[in-house]
């Protein structure tokens, strides 16, 4: 990965389809998903991904959403089958 990470490049994507080596990268960074409800069926992509939830909100603000409709969860290390 580059020595400075463009977070921008993850919004959007499903956390589950990111490569080892983008996992690896984003460990401990806090991501945005939307709540899934049966009334609006989301999909579980990234929202928005940060160092914190703070700054996590603050995007979701500029981009016109709602964080009360989000939930945050920090990006833990790859779990390697053996």
């Amino acid at each position: 990965m580059a020595a400075t990470l463009d977070l921008e490049q993850f919004v959007g994507r499903t956390p589950d389809r990111l490569t080892l080596a983008e996992r690896e990268a984003v460990v401990g960074k806090v991501i945005a998903m939307e709540i899934y409800s049966p009334k609006n069926l989301a999909l579980q992509r990234i929202a928005a991904m940060a160092d914190s939830v703070q700054e996590c909100v603050a995007q979701l603000r500029r981009s016109g959403r709602d964080p009360l409709d989000y939930e945050f969860t920090r990006m833990n290390p790859p779990m390697l089958s053996r």
